[in-house]
């Protein structure tokens, strides 16, 4: 007590050594919270980049074969397509390096936008220059999705003490499933602005549809540049000091016999892409339900697409059981090969007009176990070099893919089914050899 009653109070002191006293906690604060916060933004916000995009995008590939039909423009320019994105893909992983993951997403939405332009006025003279054009740039958009996916997944492992593997998957399932869903609602505004002409005239709707997909490329590019940014340059991602040094990082993964045993998987997944692109869309759907039955029919292989990928990313741990449900989407697919190859012809009534969605369906659960898988089964086996392994993916892939392109208007549809099921044959006998080889706990953490 002082003089005059008043109370003189001793301040508290902290304990030594700078401790804070017990029950004072500060807030957590700091970019390291912010960080762990995004590493699920991110991936929500790039899943929905990548709907916008490719909604549109999708919906247009489609419809390339039945549409642009004059001189085979629109399987013509898909096949310039793929093999343009072929080529750009062997170098796309230093671009993405040199880039950043984000700005080459941003950059590779580009192509997208000129190529739904072209299709506005579609000529040899503004087909062709986008089709290369977005070759380029999808090189660069895919390589840097799963370089940004892995990045983010596993980000978030570490930073909440979660299994690599598991997370990889969940997040790969998320992304592909969301992904997936373009399928449904790409096809879903084609089903709803396109009609058939009267009395088989061309199809009406087209020009409006493409500005609807050129609006939603829009909100695609927006949401792409509100991603975090995650350059990995202070890891380890390579910086090339010569043209040598960068081609020996693009080739690093062919190195390892654990590549080329997935590589004919990762070819196979291009093939059964370009097989309802260009051939199940062409030859079976349209017979049947016309062109604007197409959008129907590819949305129900979407909607497959979109459960399968969910599932089936929920349910990866690892490479056994990648090695599971891979097998089940490789039955799957087998099964509708084989009857179409022996028992398939195009019926009249509510049962004809069925089969071709049921065939759908089965086939967009084959791609949805595709599309998890490797991408999870890439960020896990090749985390040090991931750019340069997922730039191997869409090598293998989009070559795949030309190949059906260019292909299609030239042989027939029993020929092309002898072509994929020998081709899923011998993918499939790989991969489980891959299984077989990659048996050590130690070279896929869990």
């Amino acid at each position: 007590m002082t003089r005059g009653g008043d109370r003189k109070e001793t301040p508290k002191q902290l304990p030594a050594g700078g401790d804070k006293p017990r029950g004072f906690e500060p807030l957590p604060c700091g970019p390291h919270l912010r960080l762990r916060a995004s590493h699920a933004g991110d991936l929500h916000v790039l899943s929905a980049a990548f709907l916008f995009v490719f909604s549109a995008y999708c919906a247009a590939q489609n419809l390339e074969s039945s549409v642009n039909t004059e001189g085979d423009l629109g399987t013509v320019s898909m096949g310039i397509l793929y093999t343009s994105f072929t080529l750009f893909s062997v170098a796309a992983s230093p671009v993405v390096t040199w880039l950043g993951s984000k700005r080459a997403l941003v950059v590779g939405t580009s192509g997208y936008v000129i190529f739904i332009l072209a299709n506005l006025v579609p000529t040899w003279y503004t087909m062709v220059p986008a089709s290369l054009y977005l070759g380029f740039t999808a090189s660069i958009i895919w390589v840097g999705q799963g370089t940004y996916l892995t990045s983010a997944a596993l980000s978030h492992a570490r930073d909440n003490n979660l299994p690599e593997g598991q997370t990889l998957g969940n997040f790969n399932g998320e992304f592909w499933g969301m992904f997936a869903s373009t399928q449904v609602i790409g096809n879903l505004i084609s089903l709803a602005l396109l009609r058939d002409g009267k009395d088989g005239g061309s199809v009406t709707g087209k020009s409006l549809l493409f500005v609807v997909f050129l609006g939603c490329m829009i909100v695609g590019i927006i949401l792409m540049c509100l991603l975090s940014k995650r350059d990995e340059k202070g890891n380890n991602a390579p910086t090339h000091s010569s043209f040598g040094a960068m081609m020996k990082y693009i080739v690093a993964p062919l190195k390892d016999r654990r590549m080329i045993l997935i590589i004919p998987l990762i070819a196979y997944s291009g093939l059964q892409q370009a097989f309802v692109w260009a051939v199940f869309t062409k030859n079976i759907v349209t017979p049947v339900l016309g062109i604007s039955g197409v959008g129907g029919a590819m949305a129900i292989y979407g909607a497959a697409d979109v459960v399968c990928s969910l599932v089936a990313g929920r349910l990866t741990s690892g490479l056994h059981s990648a090695t599971s449900i891979v097998s089940v989407g490789a039955i799957l697919q087998a099964v509708v090969l084989f009857w179409l190859l022996l028992f398939y012809s195009p019926m009249g009534g509510l049962l004809g007009a069925a089969v071709p969605l049921f065939i759908g369906a089965l086939w967009g659960v084959g791609d949805g176990v595709l599309n998890t898988q490797l991408s999870a089964l890439l960020g896990l086996l090749f985390e040090d070099v991931k750019e340069a392994a997922f730039a191997q993916l869409k090598v293998w892939q989009s070559g795949a893919i030309a190949v059906i392109f260019f292909l299609s208007p030239n042989i027939t549809l029993q020929a092309m089914l002898i072509l994929m099921a020998t081709a899923l044959i011998i993918s499939f006998g790989a991969f489980l050899l891959l299984t077989l080889v990659v048996e050590k706990p130690s070279t896929v953490r869990s």
